[in-house]
């Protein structure tokens, strides 16, 4: 007979709630595609040329940069499921001034707040998950914030063909109120009450984890001594100490990560997603451009469901050294079906919608959202909030260059050579993928900490003797 363990069922209620704010960045994310059409059909005073076009695009990511500076020490302060929901009214307020917008300076502010929330929430959600499942499940659940996120862009994307813009906002708006009172019952991170000095247990209980979860690794060389009213208390050395900083531990994973979230947006994901319905305009499909967008959202969900059921069986590396290869080949030939513009009426007519159902399947699998994953695996525990805000700092100020450049890439190197150049770029991150990320599949989290850390370690902590529950 089938059997579900609690602890699976409670892992997955918690990775539900906090998914939802990746949901809610899939809904900023696609918002650009829907409403900048809906705008010039409906309101087209309010977008006078392409560059305004760029900035509703783009700022968003130049508010999640921001957003992804101040996530680091808030999580750390507040906690992880804190800052989700201190942040979730103010991405209600972000959406609604947007809605409401009458000129176009207004619009800009809505996208720059609902930007700097995705920057609030990109890391916390995603290390949230990773410390609160077992290392056998995390895989699985630490993917479904990606999922989320490409429903998020679908339901922009179906909702956007039939609401107007403003409509739209309001919509993304009951998400964030959902997001408030999901997180409710939830409990807070055991990782980090522990390193508060607080009492764990019950987060611990509820979660009904396994001592192979929770167990943490010893290092003496990132504690310090301080006294305190005659008593003595132990303290991480500050991250940005030379010692800690420049440490095995901490620098490597920190280049996996920023180069993975680098790679990740220089495949021209963002370019597609912001500007899908554009693309296929200027392509001139044969299909619809409404409707070849939402077949691309559908793709992606797709995809990003296989990678979920994929990735604690076939391990990280090999999907993303599939998702590399794949993202390349389809991004050379949407480069090609630019260049030699195909009859309409000819087969090669449908190259530009199967190259970008093609480039989704293979970004959902790997890149779309193994890099996230990986934020919440790959940073030892002291440094965790710090890192992972770093790194999504990263990523949010390429996605930024990537979705504002695109118009000027367009200009100078034509549709073709930009298409090509995403593939140069996907070519390299399978080389990157190949001579450096490791895999973490099915290793609980000091055990990744412990492996960069170097064998002098590896005597503090027996994981092996741990039992698990799954």
């Amino acid at each position: 007979m089938f059997h579900i363990s609690v602890a699976f069922l409670k892992q997955l209620w918690l990775t539900f709630g906090a998914s939802l704010a990746f949901l809610i960045i899939g809904l900023v994310r696609g918002y650009s595609a829907s409403a900048i059409p809906s705008i010039e059909n409906i309101d087209p005073s309010l977008i006078q040329h392409s560059e305004q076009k760029s900035w509703i695009g783009a700022i968003p990511p130049l508010g999640a940069f921001m957003g992804s500076m101040l996530s680091g020490p808030l999580m750390q302060r507040a906690g992880r499921k804190r800052t989700l929901q201190l942040t979730a009214p103010l991405w209600a307020a972000g959406w609604l001034i947007l809605g409401f917008s009458s000129n176009f300076s207004l619009i800009l502010v809505g996208r720059m707040i609902s930007g700097l929330c995705v920057g609030l929430v990109l890391a916390p959600v995603q290390v949230y998950v990773s410390e609160c499942c077992d290392p056998e499940i995390r895989g699985r659940l630490g993917s479904l914030p990606t999922l989320s996120m490409s429903l998020g862009i679908l339901i922009s994307y179906i909702a956007g063909s039939w609401l107007y813009w403003r409509h739209l906002a309001f919509l993304s708006a009951t998400f964030c109120a959902a997001l408030f009172v999901v997180l409710l019952p939830l409990p807070e991170s055991p990782v980090w009450l522990k390193s508060r000095g607080l009492d764990n247990t019950l987060a611990v209980k509820w979660l009904h984890l396994s001592q192979h979860a929770i167990a943490t690794v010893d290092n003496k060389e990132d504690i310090v001594q301080t006294v305190s009213k005659g008593e003595k208390e132990e303290e991480p050395k500050s991250l940005f100490t030379r010692n800690v900083f420049l440490s095995s531990c901490v620098m490597k994973p920190l280049v996996i990560g920023f180069s993975l979230l680098f790679f990740q947006q220089f495949s021209g994901i963002d370019t597609i997603i912001f500007f899908t319905v554009e693309i296929f305009e200027s392509a001139g499909s044969t299909l619809n451009a409404m409707t070849a967008t939402i077949i691309v959202g559908v793709v992606q969900l797709f995809s990003c469901g296989v990678s979920t059921m994929l990735v604690d069986r076939a391990g990280r590396r090999p999907l993303l050294l599939l998702s590399s290869v794949i993202m390349c080949v389809s991004m050379l030939s949407m480069g090609c079906a630019f260049y030699f513009e195909f009859e309409q009426d000819s087969l090669l007519g449908y190259l530009p919608i199967v190259s970008l159902v093609v480039f989704m399947i293979g970004f959902s699998l790997g890149f779309g959202g193994l890099p996230f994953l990986l934020l919440g695996e790959l940073f030892p525990a002291h440094y965790r909030s710090q890192l992972s805000a770093m790194a999504s700092a990263v990523n949010l100020l390429s996605m930024f260059t990537v979705i504002k450049s695109y118009h000027a890439l367009e200009h100078v190197l034509t549709s073709a050579g930009t298409f090509w150049m995403y593939g140069c770029f996907s070519a390299l991150a399978f080389v990157f993928v190949l001579t450096t990320v490791p895999e973490t599949k099915g290793k609980s989290l000091a055990e990744i900490e412990e492996q960069f850390r170097g064998k002098k370690l590896k005597e503090t902590l027996d994981l092996n003797t741990i039992q698990t529950k799954f």
